[in-house]
């Protein structure tokens, strides 16, 4: 039975990295007979172009039957002064909301043919292969209530909660532990149990759900000292699980050590199975439109798709090695070039993974 997979290029740059990998798709349809049906839909800015908001009723209606979903990028300058309901990024929250996409995971991975491009020494980095798992659906991001209001004395107060229930932190954990399981069966689950009681609760939850995985060894750390150990030490780590906001934080940092934000995939995962699939960057409106964007990260996050929401880990292989294969040509776009390498633009680099593909 065929598979449908939603397709939102969205805004910036996210066009252009999502009609790469929606070639790698086509590859693996034609060559390779994925039975996969694509639709299109708007989000974020387009969303809000087409039909006034953000997250449409059209798109909502999509999202709900699709197996998995592919996503490039929300956001434009263009859209910053819109009221804060309308804006791109509500979308994003809004579909995360829901379709609960509630375990987000986000690898960080340094393959040898980029060890050149972190800004960290090569042997703090090199072998770098972290998992970080961030609770996407609730804490600060989503907690009530929430607003800015002007107090007795005329002074403007912004106000956001942190509140996370024991079922959340439950069912993030047990994400985080599962995929401990099929690595090097290590969690350390990250908070701010000094100071916040949120992150008291958080800790005592996942010490609980550790009974249940003896295989697995977990430790905590405070979220200002895992920010610290991702520059000093990250190869300590295997799989990081934490709040929404700390991985959001803390995700960006180790995307880094691996020399460009461009390079890393992203899976936001409901208890389904169903999946929306998209690059950690943001949708760079200051190179839109130069086909320069890196679709690495795009067409990797294809590759999770295949892995996670498709049962296709063949597939996935496959796309990976591609990918690798590319990079040991020489291959790079602006975000990862060094001298003594090829320099390509967008297109080329996507066309480059379709021919490693068809081998």
């Amino acid at each position: 039975m065929s598979q449908n997979i939603l397709v939102l290029p969205g805004d910036g740059i996210g066009p252009e990295i999502v009609a790469e990998a929606v070639k790698v798709l086509n590859a693996l349809q034609a060559d390779y007979g994925l039975d996969i049906e694509l639709t299109e839909g708007a989000i974020g800015g387009a969303g809000y172009d087409a039909a006034g908001h953000p997250y449409p009723d059209t798109t909502k209606e999509l999202a709900r039957k699709a197996d998995a979903i592919l996503l490039g990028a929300v956001g434009g300058y263009e859209y910053d002064k819109l009221p804060r309901e309308l804006r791109p990024e509500r979308g994003l929250l809004a579909i995360r909301s829901d379709l609960d996409l509630f375990s987000n995971l986000r690898p960080a991975i340094l393959t040898e043919e980029l060890a050149d491009a972190s800004s960290l020494k090569p042997e703090i980095v090199a072998g770098l292969d972290i998992m970080i798992v961030r609770e996407l659906t609730g804490g600060i991001y989503f907690g009530k209530p929430r607003g800015i209001r002007t107090l007795d004395n005329g002074e403007r107060e912004g106000y956001n909660t942190l509140v996370y229930r024991e079922s959340e932190v439950e069912r993030i954990a047990r994400s985080a532990f599962e995929i401990a399981m099929k690595r090097d069966k290590r969690v350390c689950s990250v908070d701010k149990a000094n100071v916040l009681e949120v992150s008291e609760l958080w800790r005592e939850v996942v010490e609980s759900v550790a009974d249940d995985y003896p295989q697995v060894e977990l430790s905590h750390m405070y979220v200002d000292n895992a920010a610290m150990q991702l520059v000093k030490e990250p190869k300590q780590f295997d799989v990081i699980v934490t709040k929404n906001m700390f991985g959001d934080i803390l995700s960006d940092a180790a995307a880094m050590l691996t020399g460009s934000i461009g390079m890393l995939p992203s899976a936001s995962l409901n208890a389904k199975g169903v999946g929306m699939y998209e690059p950690i960057h943001g949708s760079a409106p200051d190179i839109a439109g130069q086909g320069i964007a890196n679709p690495l990260a795009t067409i990797m996050s294809v590759s999770m798709m295949l892995r996670y929401s498709l049962d296709q880990a063949e597939l996935a292989a496959k796309v990976d090695a591609a990918v690798k294969s590319v990079l040991q040509q020489g291959l790079r776009t602006a975000d990862i070039f060094v001298e003594g390498f090829e320099q390509v633009g967008t297109a080329t680099m996507g066309d480059a993974v379709v021919a490693a593909l068809k081998g």
